[in-house]
């Protein structure tokens, strides 16, 4: 049997569009991947390290597995098209404006089927030229769409770019490599920031149909899953677009507190019709009360999606079957430099968002953020400033990144003007490692003594030659259970230390 591979980069969005690829692919077997027949790439491109990862895994593979055949796919493969298609060992490139394309293109390269005839009689046939990619390309001084030599997949429309929704595969959702696997539900951001790449490569914000998202979870549910992930590109915006808008007769009983119990949160219209707007906060409660999923969790949602509604929600069901932890990137705690990055909060709208969520949960609450560091003009002054407000909230984890200019952004630009000094930006990112592993300690630290709920995973052989089980508790803290455990099993523990990598030790309650 033929046999195949993904590679993940990125973010749990990207990660979620690889797992429905594989599960796509059960006619295959996965394999290592310097093993593997075919082996997909799902790239990232937020930054220019997340490409230079990339193209150095291709090469890899193709040195120590030459016979493979390599499909790249994800953001890089829709900004850049051509620069990976000229890479010996590529076989095809895999806009995410095609994503959805990826297993049917998978099974004709195992089976010898000439790709530039189109993907198994589809009309989605490799694109010679590529609009938005092939300007991106010109902009950074890339390869031209002469130098390509594997076929491509990709433009600007984005019509097949929403995998979990693919007409002729619906893979059941189930726990597999991944004991708390991701159910993508939106694509695409249309919000612009200055510095983000991510419209010009993922498209337009889209959400997975309601009918879709109910079934997959129901299939994840009748599959023994215990704990599922929700995530998008833009999640909070899940809902927005009119594709999944719902045609209901209007009356002035049907109260936007009662539809919203259906996954919907207002009526528009009068004369008898109108329409259901779903939305986020919509769909978790339906979630949560129409299904026995026993655990949910919410990846990062943007910090003004948290309405009073999801808040809500996180206070009625946290640390029961919705999990006590929340991901709010901030970017930066500098008003000016939010203005610059056309972030649509400023930093007392942040506050205030954490405030209530600390309110309605409790200080169980995992808080998390992103931060950038550098962006260009980032003065010592708007800088202090964001250590200040850091330093203010009860967050448990950073996430920390240097400003990496992305071709066709705005940023790109204000780098060249406003360049910060790369021996800066190090230094401040010093400065924000050190408030992380302050801020982590602390967090965790207050758990030590208390009883929690976890979620099995699947453990590494370092971990089990320790006679112990890795876990991730219900409020997001990783845990060493003393024991053997399967993985996917929902444990009560004891929570007895910290080990040197600030991880909980724990016990399983009788």
């Amino acid at each position: 049997m033929p046999g195949f591979h993904i590679e993940h980069f990125g973010c749990r969005a990207a990660r979620a569009d690889g797992e429905a690829i594989a599960g796509n692919l059960r006619a295959l077997s996965e394999r290592e991947p310097f093993a593997a027949d075919v082996v997909v790439v799902n790239t990232c491109s937020v930054t220019a390290e997340a490409d230079r990862a990339a193209r150095a895994f291709i090469r890899r593979a193709h040195r120590r597995n030459p016979a493979a055949k390599i499909v790249v796919t994800g953001c890089y493969a829709q900004r850049a098209p051509q620069e990976l298609a000229a890479m010996a060992g590529v076989a095809a490139v895999v806009g995410n404006s095609h994503k959805a394309l990826t297993p049917e293109i998978v099974l004709d390269l195992t089976r010898g089927l000439d790709l530039t005839r189109g993907a198994r009689g589809l009309s989605s046939r490799p694109q010679e030229l590529v609009p938005v990619a092939s300007l991106l390309a010109a902009s950074a001084g890339q390869f031209s769409a002469s130098e390509a030599q594997a076929p491509i997949w990709a433009d600007d429309r984005f019509a097949h770019s929403f995998i979990e929704d693919a007409s002729w595969g619906d893979a059941p959702l189930r726990p597999g490599e991944q004991t708390r696997p991701n159910l993508k539900i939106q694509e695409g951001c249309g919000n612009r920031c200055t510095f983000c790449v991510i419209p010009l490569t993922r498209g337009p914000s889209k959400s997975l149909p309601h009918a879709v998202v109910r079934r997959r979870v129901e299939s994840f549910v009748a599959a023994g899953g215990k704990e599922l992930v929700l995530s998008g590109i833009n999640l909070g915006g899940w809902g927005r677009d009119a594709a999944d808008q719902t045609e209901v007769l209007w009356s002035p009983t049907l109260s936007a507190e009662k539809s919203g119990k259906d996954g919907a949160r207002e009526i528009c219209g009068t004369g008898g019709v109108g329409l259901v707007r779903r939305t986020l906060a919509g769909l978790v409660r339906e979630i949560l009360e129409k299904t026995a999923l026993p655990r949910l969790r919410l990846s990062s949602i943007e910090p003004m999606d948290w309405n009073d509604e999801l808040i809500a929600l996180m206070g009625e069901f946290g640390g029961n079957r919705l999990a006590r932890h929340a991901h709010l990137p901030l970017q930066s705690g500098s008003d000016a430099v939010l203005r610059r990055m056309h972030r649509r909060y400023r930093p007392w709208h942040y506050a205030e968002k954490v405030d209530a969520l600390l309110r309605a949960v409790g200080p169980e609450l995992t808080l998390g953020t992103d931060v950038m560091v550098g962006f260009p003009g980032e003065s010592d002054g708007e800088f202090e400033e964001t250590v200040a407000f850091l330093r203010a909230l009860p967050f448990g984890y950073l996430h920390l990144f240097p400003f990496s200019a992305r071709p066709g952004t705005r940023g790109w630009e204000l780098h060249s003007a406003a360049q910060v000094a790369p021996a800066v930006v190090e230094e401040r990112m010093a400065i924000l490692r050190a408030l992380a592993a302050e801020k982590r300690a602390a967090h965790r630290r207050r758990f030590v003594g208390r009883a929690l709920e976890a979620i099995t995973l699947h453990t590494p052989a370092a971990i089990a030659g320790r006679g112990s089980t890795s876990a991730l508790t219900e409020n997001f803290l990783p845990v060493e259970i003393a024991g053997r455990f399967r993985a996917n099993e929902l444990l009560r523990i004891q929570v007895t230390g910290l080990n040197a990598e600030w991880d909980l030790t724990a016990s399983a309650s009788e």
